[in-house]
């Protein structure tokens, strides 16, 4: 297929502007000011004041080299606490954007030669009303506690940063800001100690300078505070954020304030070196030939080389995921791929600079709107590097380059794998390259190429290449595209390009978005992902949510209507959907939903949708209604319920789904999850159904026991995986994993041991 002619000249101009670099001063960093002005905002602050905030709301704090010693304690009983005065006077964005926030928040910023601190006393009316459930770092529910956070802007470009949070048990979570879209599973080395006072809760953070990338020519950086009260449902910032950002308010690096008055140390070259140590023992009755306790030893390391604070590279040698734990089952009622994230750290670790087309690469799956996973293609999805059908792949080495300056970002990656276990695998090298380029305030367009290739073969080279661009054009409104092709050496060239437009208008009130998406027959990037071949899509959904002033207890209410429509590659429909959808929000955060969908589905090929039942080719139109109702995660027992019902192929099919989190204690809970799914009609009826629950128990931040037990149906198989994690260093962790994987005929509860595994891993941080 010939690529559209707008699609080339979309791709000329941007390469046009990749190269054009002069044209877009403003995405320049900005250069650091006088010490006495502030070129974003008002000027600084004279002492005794530390903070100035002018009419715009634009705020400027003044960091001060620590008087003296600082005893990282959480208490805030070092005298320089009383003789320096602190920033405060957070602004609401939630329930009353713009207003005070309700409880008092005192903030200091210092710094050494070594670290920036920052100390924070949060003051609570009512301290007894305290959500405060979890302390396993970068736990999912931490945001639902009472909590407080920090966002650096340490280049000062007012799109990419890091943040940090923590609550009063010192449970610690934080991130990656790249283009302000936050990469959650980015772990950095910082400290935290909070103690708690009469009249709330305080907490002081470390964070050494080498642990972060910022421009060594300026000393400016931005900043911003989030300060969350659970009880009240209350959020609040340093510098006011729109409610429409919801709960990512703190990756909006461009609302950031001004932090002045910062030294940060010369530039220097850094190492770290972390080795591995790993022991296992494995049985798998299922494989050819089967085995018993077959025992193995391992070594490896990473490296990672900061030769400049914006430019790092990373190296890895007989590279080990033993930490990871299993995935959760899903079910799969479509006749389309199951995308399963990322969870291994070296991937996980810059992954930002490699997403492409906002698709992700790792762990997002490719955003997009429209009903159930996400559609877009991943032009690099790092599962496939040392996966192969959900069986490991042993990676020999490699390494990658991030570089990050005058306004470009850089990453490079190669990686050598071995064969793995199955007779068709053979070892493969991957390589990815990608370039992004920041243009005006806070938009991007950006190249990637992959390569994989078989070791020692120069035939059935796969090559993968596009453009892409993300433009945010105010608060409010936003554009994404890209442009791709593959190609595999030795195979005929055919219908091979994938392109996508999206446009979104997002306010708190109202909502628009619309999107065509194209995916060619012959198009398969083989570092990749698509879920779906062969299509064309048109989504668009549009959203009124006002919130109500006159209806106790309800905070916002949600009408929103979508339409999606799906054509194969010759423009014949393949499905369609519209979906209704009626949506209450509560003060308490607990929400009450209503959905009533519409489909059409045109079968080319049958597909099994449970045990010896099969949906036969033909056409079906059907409707289905479903109701959930989500409880906040501030209760003890929270998650959501949900139930559906209606057509489904000709026939019926009823649907019932329970996530929750229940609370035993501030460091026991348990994650129970149980989805069951009943079709019937004239092609047969069955059954697809999941149960499970993860338990966890929380010893300290930096320690915890955790174990995921799920039963799936279809396979009548039962699976175990418990994990011991302890970070007994900053950056160094003895890992503990036991897996096992039993089966049974139908009918009977899965006894059968089919695999079993157990592993015990140990590294060690080395810093220069």
């Amino acid at each position: 297929m010939a690529m559209p002619s707008c699609v080339r000249s979309v791709c000329f101009v941007l390469l046009l502007l990749i190269s054009a670099s002069p044209v877009f001063a403003q995405s320049v960093p900005p250069q650091s000011v006088p010490a006495v002005t502030n070129a974003d905002g008002p000027s600084v602050p004279l002492f005794p004041e530390m903070m100035a905030r002018d009419a715009l709301g634009r705020t400027t704090i003044r960091t001060v080299r620590l008087p003296s010693a600082l005893v990282l304690d959480g208490r805030l009983d070092e005298e320089f606490y009383q003789a320096i005065k602190p920033v405060g006077d957070l602004i609401q964005q939630e329930p009353f954007e713009g207003q005070p926030s309700a409880e008092k928040t005192e903030v200091w910023v210092f710094f050494d030669d070594q670290y920036v601190y920052v100390s924070a006393r949060n003051w609570e009316t009512e301290p007894e009303r305290r959500v405060m459930s979890d302390m396993q770092r970068d736990a999912r529910n931490l945001f639902n506690n009472d909590h407080f956070g920090v966002l650096f802007d340490t280049f000062h470009d007012g799109r990419n940063g890091y943040y940090f949070y923590a609550n009063a048990q010192g449970g610690m979570s934080d991130g990656e800001v790249s283009n302000e879209a936050p990469n959650t599973n980015w772990n950095g080395l910082w400290e935290v100690r909070t103690e708690e006072f009469d009249g709330g809760w305080s907490a002081e953070f470390r964070f050494p300078f080498r642990s972060l990338r910022f421009k060594p020519e300026g000393q400016d950086w931005g900043i911003n505070f989030r300060r969350v009260v659970r009880w009240r449902n209350e959020t609040s910032y340093l510098t006011a954020v729109p409610q429409s950002y919801g709960r990512r308010g703190l990756t909006v690096v461009s609302a950031a304030g001004t932090l002045v008055g910062l030294e940060s140390p010369k530039r220097r070259q850094t190492l770290d070196v972390k080795p591995y140590m790993l022991g296992s023992s494995a049985t798998d009755r299922t494989a050819d030939p089967a085995f018993s306790n077959r025992t193995a030893g391992e070594f490896g390391m990473d490296a990672k080389w900061g030769i400049k604070q914006s430019l790092v590279a990373d190296f890895t040698y007989n590279t080990d995921f033993a930490q990871v734990e299993d995935d959760e089952a899903q079910i799969n009622l479509t006749r389309f791929s199951v995308f399963f994230p990322e969870k291994r750290e070296f991937f996980l670790e810059g992954q930002d600079y490699f997403n492409f087309g906002s698709g992700g690469g790792f762990g997002g799956g490719g955003g997009g709107g429209g009903f159930g996973p996400s559609v877009t293609p991943l032009v690099f999805y790092s599962r496939r590097i040392g996966l192969e059908d959900g069986a490991a792949v042993p990676i020999l080495g490699g390494g990658r380059v991030l570089g990050r300056g005058a306004g470009f970002q850089v990453g490079a990656l190669h990686i050598v794998t071995d064969s793995g276990p199955e007779p068709e695998s053979v070892g493969s090298q991957f390589s990815v390259l990608r370039l992004n380029r920041d243009v005006m305030s806070r938009s991007r367009v950006g190249l990637i190429a992959t390569r994989r290739a078989a070791s020692g073969s120069g035939t059935g080279v796969n090559y993968a290449y596009g453009a892409d661009v993300s433009l945010n054009l105010s608060t409010a409104a936003s554009m994404q595209g890209y442009w791709a092709q593959t190609r595999t050496e030795g195979d005929p060239a055919g219908d091979d390009v994938s392109y996508r437009a999206r446009a979104d208008w997002n306010t708190d009130v109202i909502g628009l978005q619309a999107e065509h998406l194209y995916v060619g027959d012959d198009f398969s990037p083989d570092v990749g992902f698509v879920r779906r071949r062969a299509f064309s899509r048109s989504f668009g959904e549009a959203r009124y949510s006002p919130r109500p002033k006159g209806i106790p207890g309800v905070r916002k209410i949600f009408f929103q209507g979508k339409g999606d429509y799906y054509h194969d590659t010759s423009g014949a429909l393949e499905s369609r959907e519209w979906e209704g959808e009626f949506k209450m929000e509560f003060d308490s955060s607990d929400q009450l939903t209503f959905q009533f969908v519409e489909s059409f589905e045109r079968l080319d090929e049958s597909f099994e949708v449970a045990n010896d039942v099969e949906v036969p080719v033909g056409g079906y139109t059907f409707r289905q209604g479903k109701i959930q109702y989500q409880l906040s995660s501030s209760r003890p027992v929270s998650g959501f319920l949900s139930v559906s019902r209606g057509g489904f192929y000709g026939g019926t099919i009823t649907e019932a789904a329970w996530r929750g989190r229940v609370e035993f204690s501030a460091r026991l809970y348990a994650e129970p999850r149980v989805s069951v799914s009943y079709v019937d009609g004239p092609f047969g009826s069955g059954s697809s159904n999941v149960f499970g629950s993860r338990l966890t128990y929380t010893l300290s931040p930096r320690m915890f026991i955790g174990t995921l037990l799920q039963f799936q149906s279809r396979s009548h198989s039962l699976t175990t995986n418990a994990r011991f994690r302890w970070e007994y260093l900053p950056g160094s962790e003895l890992f503990i994993v036991y897996s096992d994987g039993r089966g049974a005929e139908t009918g009977r509860f899965p006894t059968r041991l089919e695999n079993r595994s157990l592993v015990v891993k140990a590294t060690k941080l080395f810093r220069w």
